[in-house]
């Protein structure tokens, strides 16, 4: 008589596997239809945004040049800035659906082509400080969680939210001050020295260049995961499924590891996720600082001008980075999470 029910059972959990599924592909797609219209709001704005700044784009590239106004206009009319605004917004829409950014001003070259040159750069600081940051923001947020009040609990939680206050530009200027200025452990500008060597030693060039930029990321970025994983933590604990656990007898550690983190984790891997597109933009004021030949000191530098057609590419690329993996965020919550896929 048993035989029927376990052949039902496998049977049953396939059927309530499929609305499931369907469940989540719909959700999948909502939020993708709500990115694009994101995506489409922010090409619309980026162009009104950057031309609201002060400042004439041709004058400013004919310093020092001592060009005649029927000169300057030429060049204004070479760069299209001479067409009416309305003109102008619909070339600008036109190429950008053509996946055509445009030519930068300043360094008459296409944009894409720019922004090419730069994302590796800003991909290897960016992703590393990521990597270090949510690393030791876990770890130290598990320890944390499961030690509340103790001393590494207070001196963990009390590093952290100073330098979640600290401005990064601020933590960077004050790094050169002391590594760089004072001690001169470290580079203060580039990703590598002029005659830096080939192989293993130009990786050691650009790691040793990279540690200071490195560290003004992750001194701000990690307090935020070590935060969330503490908070999560503490929620955790006082659940009844933790009590059930001791009571059985498991270890102080393998209720923390088997039990406690896997379910504290979810809140955090939606954050890992949604900081992935911050990150990259949060990375202009570090490249700003330590002259890091990166997407953020190319925004910097189109802004001195302005370079309109390179500030709206760079600018583009960091608001569709964060869309994309805020989406991809709420997706992968959706699917880690029972909880939010019955709601």
């Amino acid at each position: 008589m048993t035989a029927p029910l376990e052949t039902a059972e496998p049977a049953a959990a396939q059927a309530a596997a499929g609305p499931a599924r369907l469940g989540t592909l719909r959700y999948a797609l909502s939020k993708a239809g709500g990115a694009l219209l994101s995506i489409g709001m922010v090409i619309v704005g980026t162009f009104f945004l950057f031309r609201l700044l002060p400042g004439d784009p041709v004058r400013n590239l004919a310093q020092g040049r001592n060009m005649t106004p029927e000169q300057l206009d030429l060049e204004r009319h070479r760069l299209g800035l001479d067409l009416p605004l309305f003109d102008q917004f619909l070339n600008f829409i036109g190429q950008t659906l053509r996946f055509d950014l445009g030519a930068s001003y300043e360094y008459k070259r296409p944009v894409l082509d720019l922004i090419g040159d730069r994302v590796g750069a800003t991909l290897l600081l960016a992703g590393t400080s990521l990597v270090i940051a949510v690393s030791l923001g876990l770890w130290q947020g598990m320890r944390a969680g499961w030690r509340h009040g103790s001393r590494f609990d207070r001196f963990s939680t009390g590093t952290s939210l100073v330098l979640w206050s600290v401005p990064t530009f601020w933590l960077g200027l004050l790094l050169l001050l002391v590594f760089s200025s004072w001690f001169q452990w470290f580079p203060s500008r580039g990703i590598q020295d002029v005659d830096a060597p080939d192989g293993f030693g130009y990786v050691l060039d650009v790691a040793h260049h990279m540690v200071l930029p490195c560290i003004a990321m992750v001194g701000v970025l990690y307090a935020q995961y070590l935060l969330v994983m503490r908070s999560s933590l503490l929620d955790e604990v006082g659940q009844d499924y933790i009590t059930t656990a001791r009571a059985k007898g498991l270890r102080d550690d393998e209720v923390r590891k088997r039990h406690a983190v896997p379910n504290a984790l979810l809140p955090t891997v939606t954050l890992v996720f949604m900081r992935i597109g911050f990150v990259v933009g949060g990375a202009v004021t570090v490249e700003a600082v330590f002259s890091w030949p990166g997407l953020g000191e190319l925004f910097y530098a189109a802004i001195r001008v302005p370079d309109f057609t390179l500030m709206q590419g760079t600018f583009m690329l960091i608001a569709v980075s964060v869309i994309l993996m805020n989406t991809l965020a709420d997706v992968v919550y959706h699917i880690l999470d029972p909880r939010v896929r019955s709601a």
